[in-house]
C-alpha cells in the first residue's frame, strides 16, 4: 500500500486549497480513509475521514463547514477540499489508510496501518 499526498502549500487566510491523496495497493472504494494534521510540537491530529464502502464522511468540528472530504474510485484518489482557511490549520496533512477501521474509530490514528509521507499546509498573510 502506498498512499501520496499533493496539493499542499501556502494560502493566505480565507483562501482555498484542496489536498489530494493517490493510492496505490489498495481500492479506496473498500478501505477507510482519512486525513490528519500536525503541527510543530503538538500531536497529530484529526481532520476528516470516509468510511469503508460506504463512505460515510466524519469531520472534526472545527473543520465542519469548511473542510470536505471525497474520494474518486475510478483514480483511486481522495481530496480534502479545504476552505476559508485559518493559520490554524497550518500543518503537515497526511492521508491515512486502513481495511478493517470502524466508524467509531475513524478519528483514532492509532488505528491506520498505512500513511502517506505528508504534505505541508502553511496558512499565512
Amino acid at each position: 500500500v502506498q498512499l501520496v499526498e499533493s496539493g499542499g502549500g501556502l494560502v493566505q487566510p480565507g483562501g482555498s486549497l484542496r489536498l489530494s491523496c493517490a493510492a496505490s495497493g489498495m481500492s479506496v472504494r473498500t478501505y477507510a480513509m482519512a486525513w490528519f494534521r500536525q503541527a510543530p510540537g503538538k500531536e497529530r491530529e484529526f481532520v476528516a475521514a470516509l468510511s469503508r464502502s460506504g463512505g460515510y464522511p466524519v469531520l472534526a468540528d472545527s473543520e465542519k463547514g469548511r473542510f470536505t472530504i471525497s474520494k474518486d474510485i475510478a483514480k483511486n484518489t481522495v481530496y480534502l477540499q479545504m476552505n476559508n482557511l485559518k493559520p490554524e490549520d497550518t500543518g503537515v496533512y497526511y492521508c491515512a489508510t486502513d481495511r478493517s477501521i470502524i466508524i467509531s474509530e475513524l478519528s483514532h490514528p492509532n488505528q491506520y496501518d498505512y500513511w502517506g509521507m505528508g504534505n505541508q499546509v502553511t496558512v499565512s498573510s
